[in-house]
């Protein structure tokens, strides 16, 4: 009888197990197919939203793109900290430049598991080169021209813009560059080689788990932060004629050790460059991780006045309004910020830089964008110089799938949506919800005397890169914009 029970029992027991799991299945396939169903209505959307402002129906802008170049070495972070056998600390904390390996391990540590961008130089030539040998003998590593004027450079080539590059590359770099890219800048023999630490989510070192994809970058550049290529690229600006020019790179300088005067006297000259660009020729500057804050008041005072448009990421943006408030560098802000947060602050920062602007005759801010992991965001003045606002955020979001996936064609299984399904336009209380619609996932509106337009990313679940994203994702967004 007992006996008899139990093999009863046992059956019972394997045919209701086998009933939840049918029940499981059932269940979950109406969910799934929704969320595929949704996932290829907003990328249908986002792409009839780009094509709105098809560049084929354009003559090839023209666009100068400054400064800077180097050879990228991408490899798996933490595959690339076990090979030289550095352990995991229990001291996570933010260096503004790296000296020796402990600090190495504290700063990866500080970066990793929030999974913040972030970009060190490191004073050590002995420690860098320890970690330039290993990511060679490393497998799976990637070798790819890197740099923020490049990779802008690059971007806006393949989308059908002629560029003029400000740059010192190698014969061997040079030949890999887009035919619609002219250097300007001398040659090199070697480039400097910066080391992209790329993890994805869910990756752990130790005790740590990183929450986000992201990358944390080691450089020991001793060319760069001179912008070598300026003088050349300067010559040449003017017989070029651009619609757009684009400044970035200047992170280079971030804790560099220049002689008493050097850096100033280098932002001074271009300021100098930046004032006599042709009021209508657009001008952008993208922001980078910067924690050296000479630097940034240096950037706020002879720099910014120059453009009339800025690109940021989630960290950057409170970085740089918080020193506009007279506040210090905040190296590490929410990685994950909700919508009506970065427009708030996109408001105010919008607001901050043109009163300080009106002051100091430097060009009015016309142009913000902002881009994060979940969504774009940007502010665009009515009645400016920028265009198709819609379609650029649209393009600035499947830009960003594009590259993290590394395809230009969007996969939806390999994506998903992490954006609320309606946000708040403020955290103002009372202030107005708009939904995540399918059809329309591009919302825009009106406010003061500027339009607002905000769309979600298709988040790459299978990452291929991170490195470059947000100089992608912006120089994408401005081509159909000029």
């Amino acid at each position: 009888m007992e006996l008899g029970s139990g093999v009863s029992l046992l059956k019972y027991g394997t045919v209701m197990s086998f009933v939840m799991v049918l029940l499981a299945y059932w269940y979950r396939t109406p969910v799934r197919d929704t969320l595929d169903t949704r996932l290829h209505a907003v990328l249908s959307s986002l792409l009839r939203a780009e094509r709105k402002a098809d560049m084929n129906n354009f003559v090839r802008p023209r666009v100068a793109v400054g400064f800077g170049g180097c050879v990228d070495i991408i490899v798996d972070g933490v595959k690339l900290l076990d090979k030289i056998g550095l352990q995991p600390t229990d001291r996570p904390f933010h260096h503004d430049y790296i000296e020796n390996i402990a600090q190495l391990a504290e700063s990866f540590a500080y970066f990793f598991p929030p999974g913040a961008a972030s970009e060190r130089f490191v004073m050590n030539d002995t420690l860098f080169t320890q970690l330039v040998e290993a990511s060679r003998e490393l497998p799976g590593n990637r070798w790819s021209v890197g740099g923020n004027a490049p990779v802008m450079a690059g971007r806006m080539a393949l989308e059908g813009c002629d560029v003029l590059l400000g740059g010192s590359f190698s014969p061997d770099l040079n030949d890999v560059l887009s035919q619609h890219i002219t250097v300007a800048g001398n040659s090199v023999e070697e480039p400097d080689i910066h080391l992209i630490l790329e993890y994805p989510a869910g990756a752990t070192w130790g005790q740590y788990t990183s929450k986000r994809a992201n990358r944390y970058i080691v450089h020991s550049d001793d060319h760069n932060p001179y912008l070598a290529s300026m003088e050349d690229f300067e010559q040449k600006l003017q017989g070029f004629q651009p619609d757009l020019l684009v400044i970035g790179g200047l992170q280079m300088m971030d804790n560099f050790p220049f002689k008493a005067g050097e850096r100033e006297a280098l932002l001074r000259r271009l300021a100098r460059l930046l004032s006599s660009a042709a009021l209508e020729m657009g001008v952008h500057f993208e922001m980078a991780s910067f924690v050296d804050e000479g630097l940034m008041g240096d950037l706020l005072r002879l720099v910014l006045p120059g453009a009339d448009s800025l690109g940021m990421n989630e960290q950057e943006l409170p970085n740089l309004l918080s020193l506009l408030r007279g506040g210090n560098v905040t190296v590490l802000s929410d990685p994950n910020p909700r919508v009506a947060t970065v427009l708030d602050q996109m408001r105010e920062l919008y607001r901050l830089v043109n009163e300080r602007h009106r002051g100091s005759g430097g060009r009015p801010l016309t142009r913000l964008h902002v881009h994060t992991l979940a969504f774009q965001a940007m502010i665009v003045t009515r009645g400016s110089r920028w265009k198709n606002t819609m379609s650029a955020t649209a393009k600035a979001s499947l830009t960003a799938n594009r590259h993290v996936c590394g395809s230009p064609d969007i996969n939806p299984s390999k994506a998903k949506l992490i954006m609320d399904e309606s946000f708040s336009v403020s955290r103002r209380e009372g202030s107005q919800r708009i939904p995540l619609l399918e059809t329309r996932p591009v919302s825009c509106w009106d406010e003061d005397d500027y339009q607002v337009c905000v769309a979600p990313v298709l988040v790459c679940t299978e990452v291929f890169q991170t490195a470059g994203g947000g100089d992608n994702i912006s120089a994408a967004g401005l081509v159909l914009q000029i």
